[in-house]
């Protein structure tokens, strides 16, 4: 168990959640509920032999960790994986129930990493997972043509998975309806960036080329739009809303805020799945899309 502040978080959450799920427990001295979760948490650490890791946030001390996440009543717990919250609850959980949350998303006590022969392992492990989510996926899409959330999730998934042809086929039954859906007009935005660096700028050297006219001259708005679109492109979602805000604090309407919009889209895609809590309750917010809300809402608003 570790306390976590603004300082450590990103090593001790963050990062850490690439390696072993990390379970984020956001409490506060006062709280009674919280006197009871957080030492049942704390053996069941131990009792999981570092299956996952126990991240202890006083939400009274730490409250712009408390508003990243959207906390709103505690104990809530969230469950971060590969960096983004992947599941959570809310309230003093009887054990019985904390131990079925956490064998949802804990690995096996013998898949743990450490010995060669199991990290070798871990790739295929990870692409089975993906490749059965996509199964599932298209079943869903396959049983319920008409819905459109389900087939956004099995785009986004293909196009995770390099398989851009297949993502293509899959989204053109819809393709007329994405300029009316913020969720499947990402989608169409994720794929025209492809489709123009496949057309214009493929290639490390086109990279390099947006690069040194964006150098020689800040205010090359098509370059750096242009720069945007690869990253995106590239799945490097961070850069490209980077490149973006450059374009945005600059000039906020410059090509029809196309680099807003872009932005937006590029927050749609990345945004999680909600993780569902008691009727009521706010869900908490990811992080990294919070944070990137906030960083536009300043540029846009100024």
């Amino acid at each position: 168990m570790i306390d976590v502040s603004v300082e450590n978080f990103e090593a001790e959450v963050v990062e850490a959640s690439m390696q072993v799920p990390v379970l984020v427990d956001f409490w506060a001295p006062w709280c009674g509920p919280c006197k009871t979760l957080g030492p049942v948490l704390e053996r069941l650490e131990v009792e999981y032999q570092g299956r996952f890791k126990l991240a202890k946030i006083d939400s009274d001390q730490e409250q712009q960790l408390a508003g990243m996440f959207g906390i709103r009543s505690i104990p809530t717990c969230v469950l971060m994986v590969n960096g983004q919250p992947v599941d959570g609850f809310m309230g003093a959980q009887p054990e019985g129930q904390l131990r079925a949350f956490l064998d949802k998303h804990v690995p096996a006590l013998d898949a743990l990493p450490g010995q060669d022969q199991e990290q070798a392992a871990q790739p295929a492990l990870a692409e089975e997972d993906a490749e059965g989510a996509l199964a599932r996926q298209q079943q869903a899409v396959a049983a319920d043509p008409e819905n459109d959330e389900a087939r956004f999730d099995y785009v986004k998934q293909l196009l995770q998975l390099g398989r851009e042809d297949d993502a293509k086929v899959a989204f053109a039954p819809v393709i007329a309806k994405a300029a009316g859906s913020r969720r499947l007009g990402a989608l169409k935005t994720w794929l025209d960036a492809i489709d123009f660096v496949a057309v214009s700028h493929g290639g490390t050297g086109a990279m390099a080329e947006l690069e040194q006219k964006i150098a020689a001259n800040r205010r090359d708005f098509e370059a750096r739009y242009a720069r945007a679109r690869c990253l995106l492109a590239q799945q490097r979602w961070t850069d490209a809303m980077d490149e973006l805000l450059e374009i945005l604090m600059r000039d906020k309407g410059w090509n029809d805020e196309a680099a807003r919009k872009t932005y937006i889209a590029i927050l749609e895609i990345i945004e999680p799945p909600k993780v569902k809590v008691a009727e009521g309750h706010i869900p908490p917010q990811d992080p990294l899309v919070a944070s990137y809300r906030r960083r536009l809402s300043s540029v846009v608003l100024s």
